[in-house]
């Protein structure tokens, strides 16, 4: 067989002249098919949705055939749904906190985010293929309460660091309401803004210092149990007043929007974008033959929070060596509480195994030294401020000179999509877009889930879109410009009520949805198809197992929901063992398996 890396010279997209086949659950197999469509795959034949599983085999163009295999949970695990794999993952407890009870997302994430693992897979197995791997990838099996412990995988190794919490985890959190009834988002990352802000609407001093730390750790925690005296500032203040605050202060505020307006501006565009970078290009010196997908590539990563460095993390676990770019001294997250002998618990959930080189981006000597790394690097990684790599030469056309063959890629938030786009951050972005609405069921008010929903999401974005230039660079001998956006996850995940926007349909789920049923010790969650019978059994008086046996019986499925995360360590019905690294952090399995 030609050389699927060299066979086609006229390819524009990474999956051009492949095709494949598609059968099992929308629910499991929508966001792949779409994806491998918007990525030049043509479906060959789309089989019965009868299936419990999904299955996707994608093949052509001079590529051998592979297989992706797609499940709620492990059989007989009770994970059968979207609803009882967030009970089980530990997604509805930590999406809860806020509320100070267990709650299921209204949107399908783990099957979003798992779907975009799955079109990971496939393009991983195609690359191993291009670039003649030892052990080729003809099968990748992903599930989706694996998915779903990777998405809590900094909140569980929190709960199992050798320290407690920095802040109290306790009920509270935005959005704030104006004094004309509009619900909206505030965002800084600078507290002396913070402050600013409050005392333009003459908040309590005490307020304003008591609220800036719970604020500031939302990101980590999911919660924000700021004083109540800041909601009653906002709500004596028209619209106007406080975007005039936010104006003076330097912090930015945003008004939630409704899914239908977000229908009504939303193009269809692709979730990331992939360019070609001048004339083909030698994708570098020859290597030993790769063990993994990955293997002898060089991902140079200037990641900040959980996006980029989420995305690197990824690449590493399909061979990659990942070699973190921070600042002098070190990435100050290292040391963010609580930690796990000495280090960040959550920044080992995403950074463990990577090296590190200190960088001064301001130092025009350490600019020089990034370029040389870069020269020798096969993808570029950041998520920098828009702008920021063109102000430093750093940009895809800037390090194309050193390096043709590089993946160039960046992992922002609004990709210049929207032109009053406010800070790319998850919750102003989940504000913007509808994330707000949709995240909870008809009679409750739009809260944006602070659980760092698009920013994973977004992470996973990446990683497939850095899969999809490295295989196209593979298939035409170029450097390829990457992008892709916390915007661009966002659309991933509303499509489905974005759709039923457009059909003249409620775009929420129903009052209720996805609520788990109080027990005398505990919860339990009903899958969806079972939730509207289940409702009618009154369990609170009796304890987990016998509010299951109760429900069961009568021909329902349900299964008890985790409040605890590390009661993941050893629940029986997870279908991948979570282990502990080198400081003693709990580390989720891999999200995929590759065989």
């Amino acid at each position: 067989m030609a050389s699927p890396a060299t066979t086609h010279t006229a390819v524009r997209r990474p999956l051009d002249a492949l095709r494949f086949d598609v059968a099992g659950p929308t629910a499991l197999t929508g966001v792949v098919a779409d994806h491998l469509r918007r990525l030049g795959a043509r479906t060959r034949e789309e089989g019965s949705r009868e299936e419990d599983a999904g299955r996707i085999a994608l093949d052509g163009g001079g590529f051998a055939s592979v297989t992706a295999h797609s499940a709620w949970g492990a059989s007989g695990s009770g994970i059968e749904d979207e609803a009882t794999a967030q009970a089980v993952a530990g997604v509805m407890a930590v999406h809860g906190r806020r509320h100070g009870a267990p709650r299921g997302l209204g949107v399908d994430y783990l099957a979003t985010a798992t779907g975009v693992l799955t079109v990971q897979g496939l393009l991983a197995g195609l690359i191993g293929q291009a670039r003649g791997c030892a052990n080729p990838v003809p099968r990748i099996t992903t599930s989706a309460d694996r998915t779903g412990l990777l998405t809590v995988s900094q909140y569980l190794a929190a709960a199992g660091a050798d320290e407690p919490e920095a802040v109290e985890l306790a009920p509270g959190g935005p959005p704030f309401t104006s004094a004309d009834g509009l619900l909206f988002e505030l965002e800084t990352l600078d507290p002396g803004a913070w402050a600013a802000f409050w005392r333009a609407l003459d908040a309590p001093a005490e307020a304003i210092r008591a609220g800036w730390r719970p604020f500031q750790f939302r990101y980590a925690t999911a919660c924000a149990p700021f004083p109540a005296a800041l909601h009653q500032v906002t709500r004596g203040h028209a619209w106007e007043r406080i975007e005039q605050a936010a104006a003076l202060s330097g912090a930015e505020v945003c008004r939630l929007r409704a899914l239908a307006e977000r229908a009504v501006e939303h193009e269809g565009a692709d979730p990331w974008s992939l360019t070609a970078l001048g004339s083909a290009a030698a994708t570098g010196v020859m290597r030993p033959t790769p063990v993994r997908p990955l293997s002898g590539l060089t991902v140079l990563e200037a990641g900040r929070r959980i996006q980029a460095p989420l995305a690197a993390h990824l690449l590493g676990l399909l061979g990659a060596r990942v070699v973190r770019v921070e600042p002098p001294g070190g990435d100050p997250l290292r040391g963010m509480p609580p930690a796990c002998d000495g280090v960040s618990a959550r920044w080992l959930a995403l950074n463990r195994g990577k090296e590190a080189v200190e960088i001064d981006i301001k130092s025009p000597a350490d600019r020089r030294r990034l370029r040389e790394l870069a020269a020798e690097a096969d993808v570029f990684l950041h998520n920098w401020a828009p702008g920021k790599a063109g102000e430093l030469e750093l940009d895809a056309e800037h390090l194309a000179a050193v390096n043709p063959a590089l993946v160039h890629t960046y992992t922002g938030g609004w990709a210049d999509r929207i032109a009053d786009a406010p800070m790319g951050t998850d919750f102003m972005v989940q504000a913007r877009t509808g994330v707000g609405e949709a995240v909870h069921p008809a009679g409750e008010p739009p809260v944006p889930s602070l659980m760092t929903l698009l920013d994973l999401l977004g992470g996973l974005h990446g990683t497939e879109a850095v899969l999809a230039g490295l295989l196209l660079r593979e298939r035409t001998g170029h450097g390829i410009r990457v992008e892709s956006s916390l915007l661009g996850a966002a659309d991933t995940l509303l499509a489905p009520a974005l759709q039923r926007v457009r059909q003249g349909l409620d775009p929420r789920p129903p009052a209720g949805f996805r609520r788990p049923l109080r027990t005398a010790d505990g919860w339990i969650a009903p899958s969806d198809a079972s939730a509207a019978a289940a409702a009618a059994y009154d369990v609170r008086g009796m304890c987990t197992e016998d509010a299951l046996d109760q429900v069961r019986s009568h021909g329902l499925t349900a299964t008890a929901v985790t409040t605890d995360l590390s009661d993941l360590h050893h629940d029986p019905r997870l279908s991948g063992s979570i282990s502990r690294d080198a400081h003693g952090a709990p580390a989720v399995p891999d999200p995929w398996s590759l065989a």
